[in-house]
Parts: structure tokens; sequence; C-alpha cells
């Protein structure tokens, strides 16, 4: 679907994939970032999969377009890809996020996605990497060739990164999913239901303008 400039897609992305595949989010936080962000923009319109995370996107599809579809967090994606991952016996790797985090995300994996192979690399704090530096990333990543690599940079450094070095990375999917790191690892708090899925309004008779677009 178009919107806004974008070309979202209401659904989840599904093993087997033909190619390489990059999956991304948008909300309207990255909406507004991407305004002044040409770099980060072209890497959210490069994705294969432009899932719509949150309900801002939501509502701008139900006033710009007369249609209803599903919000899609980087955390429903998240567990989606690791259920389809289980049931074949597939290979993950996440890149980013503290050696800590890394490892608690390891230890509930085994609990709750026990058929999966989880491989990890914690990439330097910083803002911008070094050549060498994302060397040695796609080089870790490489050495596993995962069917899903997670990608937890916090956005826009996330998604820029995979945009610039995807010729460099062997994997099946490439996800975005910035705080699903600690959400996932526990180390962070997700937000309540309330605000996870705000849907009780989405079916009130909207005005003919919407925030997004402003």
């Amino acid at each position: 679907m178009k919107l806004l400039g974008y070309n979202v897609t209401p659904k989840y992305p599904q093993f087997p994939v033909q190619e390489k595949m990059i999956v991304n989010t948008i909300n309207p936080h990255s909406y507004c970032v991407a305004k002044s962000d040409l770099e980060f923009k072209e890497a959210l319109r490069q994705s294969d999969f432009l899932l719509p995370d949150g309900v801002g996107i939501v509502l701008a599809a139900k006033v710009l377009k007369g249609k209803k579809i599903e919000k899609i967090a980087g955390y429903d994606v998240f567990i989606h890809l690791m259920q389809q991952l289980n049931e074949k016996g597939g290979t993950s790797f996440f890149l980013g996020a503290a050696p800590e985090t890394l490892e608690k995300i390891k230890e509930r994996s085994a609990r709750d996605f026990p058929n999966v192979k989880v491989h990890t690399y914690s990439p330097p704090y910083k803002t911008i990497f070094s050549g060498e530096e994302s060397q040695q990333m796609w080089e870790a990543v490489n050495a596993v060739q995962p069917d899903a690599l997670f990608v937890g940079m916090t956005a826009p450094k996330q998604e820029k990164w995979v945009h610039q070095y995807i010729e460099h990375l062997n994997a099946n999917i490439i996800c975005s999913i910035g705080a699903v790191f600690d959400f996932y690892a526990g180390t962070v708090k997700r937000p309540s239901q309330f605000w996870i899925k705000p849907v009780s309004f989405i079916n009130l008779k909207l005005p003919t303008y919407c925030c997004v677009c402003e």
C-alpha cells in the first residue's frame, strides 16, 4: 500500500524467501525523522517489507486510504519469525546491544524456541562505525549465514547501516527491530497493552486530516 510516500506492507514476512529480504518498520516518529534524514528515508523506501508499527500509521491508512490495517510492531514480527524458525529448525543472529543483554536473549530463546540456533555479536557502542568495525560485524554474520538477522542498534542507525552494507550481508531476512532486544531480554519493560494495542478508537468516524501528515 502506498502511504505517506512509502510502500507500507501490512502483513508478516514468511519463510522460505526467494532472495535476501529487508524488513523495517515505520511509525510516526521515524516518519518525522526521515523528513530531515534523507539517508534514513531511502533506507525505509528500499525495504522489502515496511511494517506499520504505530497507531499513527494505522490511522493514516484509515484517513487517507479508507483502509483498516493491522499494527505490526517490531516485537510482533520478531516473535513471528522466531516461531517460524522454531518450526523448521532455523538459525538466527542478533547484532547489537550489550553482551549481557545478548546473553539474556540466548537464555530466553533456548526456552522459548529450542529448535532455533542463536548467534550474537555486540558491536562497539558509538554513533558511527568505522569501515573496519562494520566489516567485523558483517563477517561475524556471514560466518553463520543465518535465516534471520535481527539488528538492534536503535533507529535510524540500524536501518542506515543495513542499507549501506546490504550487499555484504549473507542472511535470508534482515530485520531491524531496535528496542526489541531489551524488551525480549527483560532489561527494559514493554509499554502496557493499552499502548501496544490501542485499537478501541480505530472504528470511530475520523476527521479528514491526520497528525502524521502535518
